[in-house]
């Protein structure tokens, strides 16, 4: 351990690390310390998982804190998910156990009481979500300067899932407002384990400070980790509702052990949970199976926790993001990934939930594809999840590449959010006063004044904002409804799902109930429908055996481009894959084949019949869609297009005039070739409405953000020229 760090730290730390029998400081803890004690910049803590990133924030924040204690909340632990806030809670407890430091939690679960302790004593660290932060900055107004006027750190944890978002970008605004009212500049602390830039999360880390950001470099050895890939096929007909060797497979991998499912969506994680429960009763086996997602309810929620960190017991946890982010959920053997990841990021945080405890990081892929038919077109007869996922394990394996997160250039929905959060707590300012507020939040740099005066002349005119006396403004009638509601505090769309609950025990949430007498899945149970009170939002039911379908549906999200390209070097390569299971061997033998014989290999776009085609752009989430509307607003005419039927971003299939197959590329070309702009690619009549507050947005504003942030013209220059 290094001498000269340890005995900078607090006594009370000291005594913690003796007593858990640390043998050593991490380097990662040893290098912070550094930053935190002989500098005054921003700190990023990029680390892998597991490497102690919390105690190498925390360690050098406390001991300042126990040296010279605040007079207000000294450190700000901002955190994504309401389960972190608990987990970083109890850890940091435990560690001031011996110390006069209070730690505080502050979320939509914690009790009102605990909340007023703190407002009565504001001091020591505050853990909060942004959403709850804006609700404080809102309601508490007139005693920010007493609760946070000594603030000195801001602790932010996994920045990686807030880059790129408007939720980040409300961090930023919340950060600058604390900053405005207080007259103090607190420093900075990023964690993270996942970051591809880092120079993108610095300039992010830093925005609207003086401050420089300090990255330790440190050398990590490398990570054991186990890793396997199999693929099943199921027909159509069943849907996978009968055991098979796809459920029994994944039976045996989770069968008595402590191991963690991911699904990219809410029904995979119920219905593989239900098969796993029927199987496992079949077998005699325990119901030791949970499942944890965000419409589950927060004391079902935290069963699932509980178990997952219970010591040498058994249990199998089917999860969304919910168990993705730094969870402490103790020894987890096994993790199962259904399906392909989004990301290599998103691979990174999910295995970094094992090997947690000097054991080899163990994750294993299940890819699933329907039983080919004899009539299934070219495309369709293409593994993409299995190809997805190899593509983005060689991106880590090879490269260490992982997704660079670019920052939001025109949140005009935060710009609303933000304009109303400040006139609630104002009153009645004027414009320029209001303009100056909001141009020092460092979230709208890109936003014009011209663009401000456009978004305030609407809302004025839809009642959001009302014009009074001396030219001032306040919040209109119509706008004090919409912040009025606790559901303003967040910048993430809201789902006003129906409550569903057994007596009086709450189960979770479902988006549209089924009639009385049906039954549904939730919480890898099943359930039937007993009584529906459609004025309060809630569904009583009564437990019933059997399978039953699922009300959501599939996960969303955006796919790089360079994944899409290392898929296509997979097919292309004669390379095998040590991790591939014969199944999987087998299958990605039989497209290797396919793309040779069919000239995938060697062509972009490729004849399906007489006047229809199919192109594999190999192009990401966003440029795929260029391509889309590309096509859709300039070819329509000259190309005689019939329909254009995609899968994103994997492919597009079009039927054509006579004889224009030979046409489609030479114009596609020749369209990339042209000065023709992203906002090209929109009618004026169209204006998609993406993010929450975007229904209170002018047109010109929400096709000017889509066309910067959606669409991604210079790219698809780039590759189409490389196809032929």
């Amino acid at each position: 351990m290094s001498n000269a760090t340890f005995s900078r730290l607090a006594p009370f730390i000291q005594e913690y690390i003796y007593n858990h029998h640390w043998t050593e400081l991490r380097p990662i803890q040893i290098a912070a310390c550094q930053v935190i004690f002989n500098t005054d910049a921003h700190l990023l803590v990029a680390a892998g998982t597991a490497s102690g990133k919390t105690e190498a924030a925390f360690l050098p924040v406390l001991t300042l804190l126990h040296e010279n204690p605040s007079i207000s909340i000294g450190a700000l632990y901002i955190g994504p998910i309401k389960a972190l806030i608990n987990d970083q809670f109890e850890r940091l407890n435990d560690l001031l156990r011996e110390a006069n430091i209070p730690v505080w939690h502050w979320h939509g679960d914690v009790s009102q009481s605990h909340k007023n302790k703190l407002l009565k004593n504001p001091q020591g660290i505050l853990q909060i979500t942004p959403e709850s932060l804006e609700s404080l900055l809102i309601n508490k107004h007139n005693d920010i300067t007493r609760i946070f006027g000594d603030l000195r750190f801001v602790i932010i944890d996994e920045i990686h899932a807030f880059m790129g978002t408007e939720r980040g970008c409300q961090i930023l605004c919340q950060l600058k407002r604390l900053e405005n009212l207080t007259q103090k500049q607190p420093r900075r602390i990023g964690l993270s384990a996942t970051l591809g830039d880092y120079s993108m999360a610095e300039e992010w880390l830093h925005s609207g400070t003086e401050k420089s950001v300090i990255t330790p470099e440190i050398e990590v050895g490398k990570r054991q980790i186990r890793l396997a890939l199999e693929h099943f096929y199921f027909s159509q007909c069943d849907e996978i509702s009968e055991t098979s060797t796809y459920e029994r497979y994944i039976y045996n991998l989770s069968k008595s052990r402590k191991c963690l499912i991911f699904a990219n969506n809410k029904s995979q994680t119920e219905s593989v949970i239900a098969l796993l429960r029927k199987i496992a009763a079949e077998e005699g086996q325990p119901d030791n199976y949970y499942v944890h997602h965000g419409s589950i309810s927060a004391s079902l929620r935290q069963v699932a926790e509980n178990a997952m960190r219970e010591p040498n017991q058994p249990a199998v946890t089917a999860a969304t993001l919910t168990l993705e982010l730094g969870i402490d959920i103790g020894y987890l053997e096994r993790v199962i990934q259904l399906e392909s990841p989004l990301s290599v990021a998103s691979f990174l945080q999910r295995l970094g939930r094992t090997g947690r405890r000097g054991e080899p990081a163990d994750m294993r892929f299940v890819c699933t594809e329907e039983e080919l038919s004899p009539e299934a077109t070219l495309p369709e007869q293409i593994p993409w999840q299995l190809l997805q996922c190899i593509a983005i394990i060689q991106l880590y394996i090879e490269e260490r590449w992982i997704e660079p997160i670019k920052p939001i250039q025109y949140p005009f929905s935060l710009l609303y959010h933000q304009t109303m959060s400040i006139l609630a707590v104002s009153g009645a300012i004027s414009p320029t006063a209001l303009a100056q507020k909001v141009f020092s939040l460092p979230s709208f740099i890109n936003i014009s004044k011209e663009d401000f005066k456009l978004l305030l002349r609407y809302l004025i005119d839809i009642n959001h904002i009302q014009l009074a006396e001396q030219g001032k403004l306040i919040l209109g009638l119509v706008g004090e409804k919409v912040v009025g509601k606790f559901q303003f505090y967040a910048v993430f769309p809201d789902n006003e799902e129906y409550s569903v609950k057994q007596d009086k025990t709450e189960i979770g949430s479902i988006v549209m109930p089924p009639p009385i007498g049906n039954q549904f899945a939730l919480a890898g149970k099943t359930w039937e429908v007993v009584e529906i009170n459609f004025k309060k939002k809630i569904v009583l039911v009564k437990p019933v055996e059997g399978q039953a379908s699922i009300f959501w549906r599939g996960g969303s999200g955006s796919i790089h481009t360079r994944i899409l390209q290392r898929m296509r070097q997979i097919l292309i390569e004669d390379v095998e894959y040590p991790y591939l299971q014969k199944n999987a061997v087998k299958r990605l033998q039989s497209v290797r084949e396919l793309a040779q014989n069919s000239g995938l290999a060697q062509k972009n776009i490729l004849q399906l019949a007489k006047d229809k085609c199919c192109i594999f752009p190999w192009l990401g989430t966003k440029t795929f869609r260029t391509l889309e509307r590309l096509l859709n607003s300039f070819c329509r005419e000259s190309l005689e297009i019939k329909s254009i039927n995609c899968v994103n971003p994997y492919f597009l299939t079009l039927k054509l005039g006579k004889d224009k197959i030979s046409s489609l590329y030479p114009e596609i070309l020749s369209l990339c070739e042209q000065r023709i702009t992203a906002e090209d690619l929109l009618s004026d009549a169209e204006a998609p409405e993406i993010q929450k507050y975007d229904r209170f947005i002018p047109h010109p504003l929400l096709r000017k953000a889509f066309a910067s942030d959606y669409l991604d013209m210079e790219e698809l220059r780039q590759q189409v020229k490389s196809w032929e």
